[in-house]
């Protein structure tokens, strides 16, 4: 099976050129221009970047999502395919409705009748993973029914496999191919692909964010019906509201579109600041309204996780963008190992002050991010900084964000609106607050360490020195240390707790 795969997406690459604009990659160009002789009956008349959007659509929907990650990464494309790219739609014509009644019944092992109520053969919603139905449960609850799609995961292997294959093509024809990672572009591609496929992930994915929004004022999220979910099918609260994308129905309907704009800049941060965990396929057919203005949260196949470095490193970034602290930008790249760690901090600094200078003090629709994320890019190469794979889908949110937002308010200050947040997540990091969560979380830990400490000491000193004793008793000596400066800093906080109250 896989070489008749790999003889079609050789057809449908060679029919729109494809191979041509690899070959072009080779610094003299000899190759390309040999191709494009030797098959001369192909009518290669469009533009490369319309020519690649539509081999992407003609080989279906895994390289049409593939193609959809790929539109966020302007560092490895240029602006002309990443244009293009980000046009792509995934349009996928449902499955019949005998298979998705067949799915339930291998699922449940009894027909949907009997599973429940009702159940709407029509879907509702089809992309190129799985397609969506409405039901009722035996208790009269209305639900949105997710179902996979029959067979999708050795077609995903195999399409997988070439893609690895391709990218390893790049990296050996492109003098970019190493820094900027390719394979690792797939690779992480694979990994959210592969969690698509686990509906009971994608219900975990949507009972954690629903549980980090509880209560909130801002966001919606649909609760999940563990009884009902299986890794095939997956069984949720259905939702009642608008499409994001029907702006004048939204005004019909009395919402502050500016409101809402600032609440999905706030959504945005507090996602990746608060929790290092966020909604990644934040497009417009994956959001609704509330009448009562709040978001609803739809497809949670896609999220990204942030560890505490990343989040730190993120922030301080963002705030010395804000700030126009572009030393500070410089060296945080530095200091994280996204940079090389003997690159010049005045010149890396005087390289983004000319990216982002421009752009500050206009409102959001004068400012074109992608070209913005272009030329920082392009500066990134210049200096040899490493694209860090693990930050593509928060880079494809962030673009996300930003079509919202010119749909809802193109006057949007996004700048405005961010800071005040970033710098309290900051304070509460790294602030007072920031100390207090940290003594709360160590406390533990010094409870059982240090009433030890002066026993492990005896022991160590107690013993003949010998060579491979040394780090031991230097990483103790370090630890007393470290304990010594902590039970400073309480005292220290202690007595101006207890001068404040005497005061």
């Amino acid at each position: 099976m896989r070489i008749f795969r790999l003889l079609k997406i050789l057809s449908v690459a060679s029919r729109y050129g494809l191979d041509s604009m690899v070959l072009e990659l080779e610094p003299s160009g000899r190759l390309a221009r040999l191709a494009n002789a030797l098959q001369f009956w192909r009518d290669l008349s469009q533009p490369r970047a319309v020519r690649l959007r539509l081999a992407l659509e003609n080989l279906g929907p895994i390289f049409v999502k593939f193609g959809q990650v790929l539109s966020t990464r302007r560092d490895l494309l240029p602006a002309d395919i990443a244009d293009e790219l980000a046009r792509l739609q995934d349009r996928v014509p449902p499955f019949r409705s005998e298979l998705a009644l067949k799915e339930i019944e291998k699922a449940y092992g009894k027909p949907a009748s009997e599973v429940f109520t009702e159940f709407d053969a029509t879907p509702v919603a089809s992309a190129s993973i799985a397609q969506v139905h409405f039901a009722r449960l035996p208790n009269g609850t209305d639900v949105a029914v997710k179902i996979l799609r029959p067979n999708m995961r050795g077609v995903i292997e195999h399409d997988l496999a070439l893609m690895d294959a391709a990218a390893m093509l790049l990296e050996k024809v492109w003098a970019d191919g190493k820094r900027l990672k390719p394979r690792e572009v797939v690779a992480e591609f694979a990994k959210y692909l592969r969690d698509e496929l686990d509906l009971m992930r994608e219900a975990a994915n949507c009972s954690q964010l629903r549980r980090n929004f509880e209560g909130s004022e801002l966001l919606i999220v649909p609760e999940v019906f563990w009884d009902w979910c299986t890794p095939t099918v997956m069984v949720m609260e259905r939702m009642y509201g608008t499409p994001i994308s029907r702006i004048e129905a939204l005004r019909e309907q009395g919402i502050d579109l500016e409101r809402l704009s600032m609440a999905g800049v706030e959504i945005f941060f507090t996602q990746v600041f608060r929790d290092g965990f966020f909604h990644a396929d934040m497009h417009p057919g994956n959001i609704f309204v509330h009448p009562d203005g709040r978001y609803i949260a739809l497809d949670f196949g896609i999220v990204g996780t942030l560890t505490d470095t990343d989040k730190n490193y993120l922030a301080q970034n963002f705030l010395a963008f804000f700030r126009r602290d572009y030393k500070r930008v410089a060296e945080a790249h530095i200091e994280s190992g996204w940079a090389p760690a003997n690159t010049r901090v005045d010149e890396f600094e005087a390289a983004i002050r000319a990216v982002c200078e421009p752009i500050f003090d206009r409102p959001l629709r004068d400012i074109s991010f992608g070209k913005v994320l272009l030329r920082l890019f392009q500066t990134s190469r210049r200096f040899n900084v490493e694209i860090q794979p693990q930050l593509v889908m928060l880079q494809k949110t962030l673009l996300n964000i930003e079509g919202l937002g010119r749909q809802l308010d193109p006057d949007l200050d996004l700048w405005k609106t961010a800071k005040p947040f970033l710098e309290r997540w900051m304070s509460e990091q790294l602030g007072w607050r920031g100390v207090m969560k940290g003594m709360q979380q160590e406390a533990p830990q010094w409870a059982r360490t240090l009433p030890q400490l002066p026993r492990l000491v005896h022991q160590a000193l107690a013993r003949p020195p010998k060579d491979d004793l040394a780090p031991q008793l230097a990483q103790l000596v370090a630890a007393q240390q470290q304990q010594n400066r902590w039970l400073l800093v309480i005292a220290l906080l202690l007595a101006l707790i207890a001068a404040a109250l005497y005061l």
